[in-house]
C-alpha cells in the first residue's frame, strides 16, 4: 500500500534537516591548532609491529647530494623559513609528542653549532651536560665527511624562535648530521624528541645517514 506523507511528517523531516546541516556548519568551523593537527596525524607505532616504507629521497645542494629519509617520516609546513625541509617522527606508545627533523643550509663553523647544540641541552639538575652524555664522530660516507652528533638530557626547546621563551623538554634525545659541502654550503639535519620515540628512530636515523650519497 502506497504510504501518503502527512504534513506534520514533512515539516519533521524539514526541521531535522536543518539540525543537521547546523551541526555540520559548526564542526567545520571549529578552530585546530596546528600543532594539534599535526599531533593527531601522527601514527602510534612499536618496533616489532613496524612495517617497511620506501625512503624519500630529499635532494640538497642543488640536487648534488641525496638523502633518504625514512619513508614513515611525515613531511610538514616548517616552522620558520630558514628551515628547508621538516618532518615529523611518529611517536611511539607512551609518548605525547611526536620527534622533530628539520634540515637547513647555513654558515658558522661545526664546532660551533655543535657546541651550541649541546647548550641547548642539560642535564635534570641544570647542569652542562657531561661527556657521557654527548657523542660526537666523524664518518665518511657517499663520499662526503660528516658530522654525527648525539646528545641526551633535558632539552631547551624554542618553540617560537630563538628570541622566544625557552620550553624545557626533559628526557630528550637528539641525533643530528653535519654535512660540510665543497661546493653547497654546510648543512644540518637535527632531529629532536622523546627519549623512547628517538630510541625507536635511531635505525632509521642511521639508515639514512648510511645512504647518503654525493653525486659528482
Amino acid at each position: 500500500m502506497l504510504k501518503i506523507w502527512k504534513p506534520q511528517n514533512v515539516q519533521a523531516t524539514f526541521a531535522a534537516a536543518i539540525v543537521l546541516m547546523t551541526l555540520i556548519s559548526v564542526l567545520a568551523t571549529t578552530p585546530v591548532s596546528a600543532e594539534t593537527a599535526i599531533v593527531a596525524e601522527q601514527p602510534t607505532v612499536d618496533a616489532p609491529g613496524k612495517k617497511k616504507v620506501e625512503a624519500q629521497i630529499v635532494k640538497l645542494a642543488e640536487g648534488s647530494v641525496l638523502l633518504p629519509v625514512p619513508g614513515d617520516w611525515k613531511p610538514v609546513k616548517p616552522r620558520s623559513n630558514i628551515i628547508r625541509y621538516e618532518f615529523s617522527i611518529p611517536a611511539v606508545k607512551g609518548d605525547e609528542t611526536p620527534g622533530r627533523m628539520t634540515i637547513t643550509a647555513a654558515g658558522g663553523g661545526v664546532e660551533a653549532n655543535i657546541a651550541r647544540w649541546a647548550g641547548q641541552f642539560q642535564t635534570s639538575a641544570g647542569k652542562p651536560l657531561g661527556d657521557g652524555a654527548k657523542k660526537v664522530e666523524e664518518k665518511n660516507v657517499g663520499g662526503l665527511k660528516v658530522h654525527v652528533i648525539d646528545l641526551t638530557g633535558d632539552f631547551q626547546d624554542s618553540p617560537r624562535g630563538p628570541f622566544g621563551p625557552k620550553v624545557s623538554r626533559p628526557s630528550y634525545r637528539m641525533l643530528a648530521v653535519i654535512i660540510p659541502l665543497k661546493k653547497g654550503g654546510t648543512w644540518f639535519i637535527k632531529s629532536y624528541g622523546p627519549q623512547a620515540t628517538m630510541k625507536r628512530a635511531e635505525k632509521d636515523f642511521a639508515a639514512m645517514v648510511e645512504g647518503l650519497k654525493h653525486l659528482p
